[in-house]
């Protein structure tokens, strides 16, 4: 019997625009919110230092110290509002991003988590018990935030049973990968005080490492969308799907 693929497609695109009363985003949305998405990740991490050294410029202050101890750290110093401001523009695209019912899922509850990351500062020296109590929460809810967005590598835009080339998932796999190992690793640096002597401060370097991870996986995600289905125009063809229905060519009778 002959896989009928294309009356599938009908049934899901259908089932999925009426889902929950409200339509599927096309792939021109998807692809510029995954850009967003990476863009921030890719681009917050220089822009603090950078940020707190031009405003001490401007000011005619000292540029010592300009880079913070950790990108939380940034909370308190001249690029606070950038600081939330850049995790508040992620978590709203986090949430607005629509994909398929466990991307949802995911992209929402990191969304709320970004919020909960921007909102709730990390802990100051010589902290009240408020003060501390938020911290946790910050730190909470920072690693959820980096957990979900590992997930989204390993688990979502790296997909083996797609078109997707050998190479691009192995790209996808190495930023899953990294991101909790160079998150660990500014956790033993916190911990032990490793490099407290340094200008630039190993947990900031391991965030560093850990938000440009998830920042090209998602720039790289976008770029696969565009590329399978033309330069951000809506079109049949998502990376997900398998490589019969990608080269237009009816499967073989099961």
């Amino acid at each position: 019997m002959t896989h009928d693929w294309r009356a599938e497609r009908t049934l899901r695109q259908d089932s999925l625009d009426t889902r929950n009363g409200r339509g599927i985003q096309d792939e021109r949305t998807v692809g510029s919110l995954r850009l967003g998405v990476g863009l921030i990740g890719v681009l917050l991490p220089p822009a603090l230092p950078a940020g707190n050294w031009l405003f001490a410029e401007l000011t005619g202050r000292s540029t010592a110290g300009f880079w913070p101890v950790s990108m939380s750290g940034s909370y308190y110093t001249s690029t606070r509002n950038l600081f939330v401001g850049g995790l508040c523009a992620l978590g709203v695209f986090l949430i607005c991003y629509r994909f398929d019912r466990r991307d949802d899922r995911w992209s929402t509850a990191a969304g709320v988590f970004a919020l909960g990351v921007a909102l709730c500062p990390t802990t100051p020296d010589h902290p009240t018990t408020f003060q501390t109590t938020v911290g946790v929460l910050h730190l909470v809810f920072a690693g959820l935030l980096f957990a979900m967005l590992a997930m989204f590598c390993l688990f979502s835009f790296r997909n083996p049973r797609s078109s997707q080339a050998s190479w691009v998932g192995a790209g996808y796999l190495a930023a899953g990968v990294v991101i909790p190992v160079a998150l660990l690793c500014s956790v033993l640096a916190a911990v032990t005080g490793f490099g407290d002597d340094w200008s630039v401060r190993p947990v900031y370097l391991c965030e560093w490492l850990a938000t440009w991870a998830f920042g090209a996986a998602w720039i790289g995600a976008a770029l696969e969308l565009a590329s399978a289905g033309g330069a951000f125009t809506r079109a049949t063809v998502l990376p997900r799907q398998s490589s019969a229905a990608a080269d237009g060519a009816e499967p073989q009778p099961r």
